[in-house]
């Protein structure tokens, strides 16, 4: 058995083909083998075939092994192209150069950044603060503990801005800088627009910025309540007017009934031969003749 293994090797013929070989050279020799030891035969030299062409297609390059003088360590791959290598995985490792090493081996020791505190810090009790409502909406430094929603930090609807401090739309948007806001729903209906809350404090001094003091814009109240009023009379004289016109004209009514004459005595004129009488009522006079 062993010398057989040996003529193989040396032959270089695999075990498939010693298979094909042997039903080749069993065929003659034994002519007595029946059909189904044949067919047998067959397919196992067809199974062999198979398995010799599965080793071939997982494996088709045999494995690179690094000689015994280089002191690498063994990389089951195939280089590809400079500093690549194909790990036969699905990806490719980078090769690291002698820089590389040398560039990790050194320590790098950099500085600690100097602690620099840019807090802001409250206007009204002096302490610094990171964050509060009116920092980050108003851009004004004053903490949540200070803020009063009340009096001097209260929110106000544009409409009431516009209507307390007589603004226009551009004194909020296009003067500068533009007044900041936040939107909020409706709370007297969901369906209407959302609301524009601004800083009650920021709108006063935006008003000021527009009238100069606060005497002119009570003056200028005065002035528009004034005017409003003549304005409320104006209409309210010619709607009572018109409804003077109306009932003067439902009073008169034109007399479109039928008048019937009522005739007196009939008078005749000699000289043109013809009768007449008159109306007693409307002094309708009718002349006529008769035949």
């Amino acid at each position: 058995m062993e010398l057989e293994g040996d003529k193989r090797a040396s032959s270089g013929l695999s075990e498939s083909d010693d298979v094909n070989n042997k039903s080749q050279t069993d065929s003659p020799k034994h002519p007595n083998l029946s059909d189904a030891q044949r067919a047998k035969i067959e397919r196992n030299r067809q199974k062999a075939l198979l398995l010799r062409q599965a080793r071939l297609t997982s494996r088709p390059y045999p494995t690179e092994k690094p000689s015994r003088k280089s002191d690498k360590p063994e990389v089951s791959g195939i280089k590809v192209s400079g500093r690549l290598i194909d790990t036969g995985a699905g990806f490719l490792l980078e090769e690291e150069t002698e820089d590389e090493k040398n560039q990790e081996s050194l320590k790098i020791v950099e500085q600690p950044a100097p602690i620099i505190d840019n807090r802001p810090r409250c206007e009204e009790c002096g302490n610094l603060f990171s964050e509060s409502f009116l920092l980050n909406h108003y851009d004004v430094d004053i903490c949540d503990t200070c803020r009063d929603n009340e009096e001097r930090h209260a929110l106000i609807t544009k409409t009431d801005a516009k209507q307390h401090y007589l603004l226009k739309d551009c004194d909020f948007d296009k003067r500068e800088p533009p007044l900041k806001f936040i939107v909020r729903k409706n709370p007297h209906n969901a369906r209407w627009g959302d609301m524009r809350l601004f800083l009650k404090s920021q709108v006063e001094a935006r008003a000021l910025q527009v009238w100069g003091s606060k005497e002119k814009i009570e003056e200028q109240k005065e002035k528009r309540s004034v005017n409003k009023e003549k304005l409320k009379q104006k209409k309210f004289d010619k709607k009572m007017k018109e409804l003077r016109r109306e009932v003067r004209s439902s009073l008169w009514t034109k007399d479109i009934s039928s008048h019937e004459h009522t005739y007196g005595e009939e008078t005749y004129n000699e000289e043109s031969d013809m009768y007449s009488k008159s109306c007693t009522s409307c002094g309708h006079h009718l002349t006529y003749e008769k035949m």
